[in-house]
């Protein structure tokens, strides 16, 4: 039986209260903890990666990013990842949870920030020029000296402030890509499809339910779909569960005919063929490759 991909809670060592937490990635290497960081897990909270020095590797769900010094990468919570020890490699690890946000960011910039993190909208990595780097570097390095040196009653206020900048200015730097879709209409509306068809496309695949739970026609529900994307609404249902599929036979030991059923298939059979369909392989290979 192979062992199950673990799921990581936040959890803060340097102040259990605290639902932020900023590590430098060199020490977070060399850490005894409960959980390999170098085999593929589970994260229910946010993740900023900066690197300062060094040049390695980091997956985010199924794909190798390479990173060098400026290299900046944005992970949501419930991604699997996996860290690549290196011994030249430094940079921050800044982590915090959804409610962190919801309970010190106003509304519309909660869903900037999510919308920031949200790899079908945005690359989660992105490559700083010299002066953006410095910024950021700098933001970094007065989080890092509040929270490590000065920490009291007001730290929270202070590291809050300087992390909304942090935020904010990497949405700008994101937005400013030509290649994302921040800028878009129904970017909103999207976001919202995208979260009703991640909890709900185990049980129904088809574009008529989604278009009844956001009150909209099959037809509008295609056009927010194509204006972000490019892509039909019944292909995003398919991409995002294959990503689920994907995230279950990494995620668990479950039997590949017991996954089937989970995902709303009614015959393991019709599970295999959609699956290779859009992987151009078999479930029991992926499982075993990753």
């Amino acid at each position: 039986m192979r062992n199950q991909v673990q799921d990581i809670q936040f959890q803060n060592s340097q102040n259990p209260n605290s639902p932020f937490d900023l590590i430098k990635l060199e020490e977070l290497m060399l850490r005894e903890i409960e959980h390999d960081i170098t085999q593929i897990h589970k994260i229910h909270f946010y993740h900023i990666l900066l690197i300062t020095d060094g040049k390695g590797f980091h997956t985010i769900d199924f794909t190798d990013y390479a990173y060098q010094k400026g290299s900046l990468l944005t992970i949501r919570k419930d991604q699997l990842q996996k860290f690549f020890r290196s011994p030249s490699v430094k940079g921050y690890v800044l982590i915090f949870t959804e409610d962190f946000l919801a309970s010190h960011f106003s509304e519309i910039e909660v869903i900037k920030s999510i919308q920031l993190f949200n790899e079908l909208l945005t690359m989660p990595k992105i490559e700083l020029d010299e002066a953006a780097y410095n910024d950021i570097l700098q933001l970094v390095h007065s989080i890092e000296k509040e929270y490590f040196e000065s920490y009291d009653e007001f730290s929270v206020g202070i590291i809050r402030s300087a992390l909304h900048m942090l935020i904010i200015k990497l949405f700008r730097i994101k937005t400013n890509n030509s290649n994302i879709f921040l800028k878009r209409k129904y970017v909103d509306e999207f976001v919202q499809l995208q979260q009703l068809i991640e909890q709900d496309c185990f049980e129904t695949k088809r574009v008529m339910d989604y278009a009844k739970k956001m009150n909209c026609t099959p037809k509008t529900l295609n056009n927010i779909v194509k204006n972000i994307l490019g892509i039909s609404a019944k292909t995003l249902i398919d991409e995002v569960l294959i990503t689920q599929i994907k995230r279950l036979l990494i995620n668990t030991a479950h039997p590949i005919k017991e996954i089937a059923y989970t995902t709303g298939f009614d015959d393991p059979t019709n599970f295999y063929r959609y699956f290779k369909k859009y992987t151009q392989t078999t479930p029991e290979l992926f499982r075993k490759a990753h």
